[in-house]
């Protein structure tokens, strides 16, 4: 009797030994399946997407203006415009996909033109697009002004994080010893190497962002350099006009992959004012 008692525990611990893993992998694969199933999908970084600039020259420009046709995603995307020119061209911009355009702020009237010229800066968040995507403006008030509209896709952003926009232009001094320095080669019949130094307003982050940095100078020149620093990389610019003049203007980009504040400063020659903005796109 003592010894058949004893074994009768001894196969009930073997078969639970034996059961207990098979339980095991029956239940994991439900299990991580539930767990894959609850967790949320990474959304994907903001990106540049497709670029173009509209330019027309004084006095060969049309009514209305419109961009050249580029595919944009089918939807996700944040669509940046700005429409920099004549201030009686004053109607907002439309695109072929029909999205809800909305003005970032006011205006900016150049300076040494009284009120005729101005640029204003538009957004349309989270827009619909594809093939052959246009924007168009029409020119109510000077059909045949001068006008530049860069057209700008940012891929998964969702939101506009924050913007700056100011208006540096060269301090007293820098003017005095550009004066001096244009006269000088006007007499010997040198170039303009004059140049100035200006720098954006800054914008804050919290996480992975697609910087957009618009450069609209105001000097009465026809060919010119904008460079920027800071890690960004111009991708359209207009900086040789015609000799009926334009509305010269880069636009230039950055992707960053974390939190942070970040500013933009442009070298350019000859030297002169510029309109700038610094916009930060991020995922919804």
């Amino acid at each position: 009797m003592h010894a058949g008692f004893s074994s009768f525990p001894a196969r009930l611990r073997s078969s639970r030994a034996t059961l207990l893993p098979l339980l095991l992998a029956l239940a994991l694969p439900a299990t991580a399946a539930t767990i894959d199933d609850t967790l949320p999908a990474m959304p994907a970084p903001p990106t540049l997407g497709a670029h173009t600039m509209l330019t027309q020259s004084e006095g060969d420009g049309s009514s209305p203006a419109v961009t050249s046709g580029m595919h944009t995603q089918l939807d996700g995307s944040s669509l940046l415009v700005l429409v920099a020119g004549h201030a009686d061209n004053d109607a907002e911009p439309t695109d072929s996909y029909l999205n809800t355009w909305k003005r970032v702020g006011d205006p900016v009237t150049y300076n040494g033109y009284g009120d005729r010229f101005n640029a204003s800066a538009y957004i349309a968040i989270d827009a619909h697009g594809g093939k052959h995507h246009t924007v168009q403006v029409v020119k109510s008030g000077s059909p045949d002004g001068e006008i530049t509209v860069p057209f700008v896709e940012i891929a998964h952003a969702g939101k506009l994080q924050d913007v700056a926009q100011n208006y540096p232009t060269p301090g007293v001094a820098a003017r005095a010893a550009n004066k001096l320095a244009r006269a000088w080669q006007g007499v010997v019949g040198s170039p303009d190497t004059t140049s100035t130094l200006l720098t954006s307003g800054t914008v804050t982050t919290t996480g992975p962002a697609t910087l957009v940095a618009v450069w609209l100078g105001d000097a009465y020149v026809y060919s010119m350099t904008a460079v920027p620093g800071d890690g960004f990389k111009v991708i359209d610019s207009y900086l040789h006009l015609p000799p009926n003049s334009g509305v010269q203007c880069a636009v230039a980009v950055r992707q960053v992959d974390a939190a942070g504040t970040y500013s933009v400063s442009w070298t350019g020659s000859p030297a002169q004012g510029a309109i700038l903005w610094l916009f930060a796109f991020q995922a919804p």
